[in-house]
């Protein structure tokens, strides 16, 4: 939980909607970071760049989950 919180600090949100779309890549991303980003050390965006680094493997709840961080 602590790596999904430091990830959550480093991906840009907007106001108002990032509440939601913080706890959407809280509820989908959690298992992906765990499964694709052992390792990583959290801080300065790199969870969020080794998620997108590894796109074709993310699940697809996460692949949206980060789709609505963009938006």
């Amino acid at each position: 939980m602590i790596l999904i919180a430091l990830a959550l600090a480093a991906a840009p949100l907007s106001i108002g909607a990032g509440h939601a779309q913080e706890g959407d890549m809280a509820k989908y991303c959690k298992a992906d970071i765990d499964r694709l980003c052992k390792g990583i050390a959290p801080g300065g965006g790199r969870l969020l760049q080794c998620l997108k680094a590894h796109g074709k493997e993310m699940s697809v709840g996460c692949a949206q989950a980060l789709q609505k961080l963009k938006s």
